[in-house]
């Protein structure tokens, strides 16, 4: 009996599918909605937007009004039973305003923020890069946690139907008792395999609900017909493209100028500023809110600053800037060797994958004539229930591993498409083309 054939009697015990299941697409439209990580790395970005609002107003003119409306009530006894009371209203205006004329460490404050904003909104790409990642690999780890499940059921049950004809034979005293316990003892380990099997569905449904934010009623299934091809071209170069075109990486090296400027932004504390002030205040109150002739003041000015000594703390501010670009250069060079690996990782799993799809086709089919062959000579008295197990479980095993690669070659594709800054909707679309379509 084929594995086919079992396919048709294990069909009960495999999880049924809604009429209208979930395909790669509908995951990714839910993980872009729900995806916290995602959310907030474009939240980020306004941050860096207004950091960078911030530090260009303050070289803008700074202008500040104050204004003082008050009255003070003044009694004094004059005789007994009589107190003389006198009301002295007031007025107080004050109006300035203060422009930066040199001050090269606001300069450098903003030329910073600048830079951190577009870090953020490089790390608001790679956010969104390491979501489609995320949704493809989550996706196949799903489907092919599921057909683990289905082919140690399959298998359980088509050894079942063996252990039932053994039995029967047995009693007929047809068999050995060897053959007995050979069958049931391959049953317990199927038993464990299905819990196992049954354990990685459950763990790689909850990662992928975890992303989506929702529990999927049913996925698309991968088609048989796919051409699965090689990634072409010169390892190098790919490392090459992955280490210039990677957001992760040029995040990293914004990073690096974002820190070397802050370092800027220290050392300016140890130049002079000057600003313009322009102030103007006019009142009628006087000594003790009393009242006065109005008098205005009008003041223009121009203030230098010189920073002669801080007790040591703009020196200290130096050292700390100068440590945290060493932080980022560390950084980036961490991230650099990372994005090396996994690029030259995808691309030879990726095409280990291709070779290893036609080697498991082949064996299939060599497994599946084996056990027709072990079937029969089973019928005939040839061959023992043993053999007839092995045969069965080997075409079961080159089922399983050729599901496994097709997957492998899935993830480790776009993996590589991920590691080389490459990745977009146009792959996530590819890949869902690769789907069978459930009609309602």
């Amino acid at each position: 009996m084929t594995l086919f054939k079992y396919g048709l009697l294990s069909l009960a015990l495999t999880c049924a599918f809604t009429a209208q299941a979930d395909d790669l697409l509908v995951i990714y439209q839910q993980a872009l909605d729900a995806d916290p990580k995602s959310r907030s790395a474009a939240e980020k970005t306004g941050i860096g937007t207004a950091q960078k609002g911030q530090a260009l107003g303050q070289m803008l003119p700074q202008i500040a009004f104050s204004a003082n409306w008050s009255t003070n009530r003044f009694t004094q006894t004059v005789a007994k039973g009589s107190d003389q009371i006198q009301n002295y209203p007031g007025t107080r205006y004050y109006l300035s305003l203060s422009q930066s004329l040199m001050d090269f460490g606001k300069f450098w404050a903003w030329r910073q923020a600048t830079k951190v904003e577009d870090q953020y909104a490089t790390e608001a790409i790679e956010a969104h890069n390491q979501l489609m990642f995320d949704v493809v690999d989550l996706y196949f780890s799903e489907l092919q946690a599921e057909d683990e499940l289905y082919f140690a059921k399959t298998e359980k049950l088509a050894t079942q139907k063996h252990l039932e004809q053994i039995q029967k034979q047995y009693a007929k005293q047809l068999s050995k008792i060897t053959d007995l316990y050979a069958i049931k003892a391959r049953l317990d380990q199927l038993a464990a395999a299905e819990i196992v099997a049954e354990s990685k569905r459950v763990t790689a449904l909850a990662s992928l609900s975890e992303l989506t934010g929702s529990v999927p009623a049913s996925l698309n299934k991968l088609r048989t017909q796919i051409d699965y091809v090689e990634i072409q071209g010169n390892l190098q170069q790919w490392l090459e493209m992955a280490q210039s075109q990677n957001p992760a990486i040029s995040a990293r090296q914004k990073a690096i100028i974002a820190s070397e400027t802050y370092v800027t932004v220290q050392k300016a504390k140890h130049l002079p500023t000057a600003d313009l002030q322009l102030n103007y205040y006019n009142t009628n109150t006087g000594y003790q809110s009393s009242t006065q002739l109005p008098y205005e003041v009008q003041t223009a000015a121009i203030n230098v600053n010189v920073p002669l000594f801080s007790g040591g703390i703009t020196a200290n501010q130096v050292s700390e800037a100068r440590y945290r670009l060493q932080i980022s250069k560390n950084d980036n060079e961490a991230t650099v060797r990372s994005i090396i690996k996994e690029t030259s990782d995808a691309f030879l799993s990726t095409n280990a994958a291709t070779h290893s799809i036609k080697a498991s086709q082949k064996a299939l089919e060599s497994t599946s004539k084996s056990l027709e062959a072990m079937e029969k000579g089973y019928r005939l008295g040839v061959v023992t229930i043993s053999d007839l197990i092995k045969a069965q479980q080997d075409e079961f095993s080159a089922n399983k591993d050729l599901a496994i690669a097709k997957y492998n070659y899935i993830k480790n594709r776009i993996r590589f498409m991920h590691a080389i800054g490459s990745i977009s909707e146009e792959n996530l679309h590819e890949v869902n083309n690769w789907l069978e379509t459930k009609n309602p």
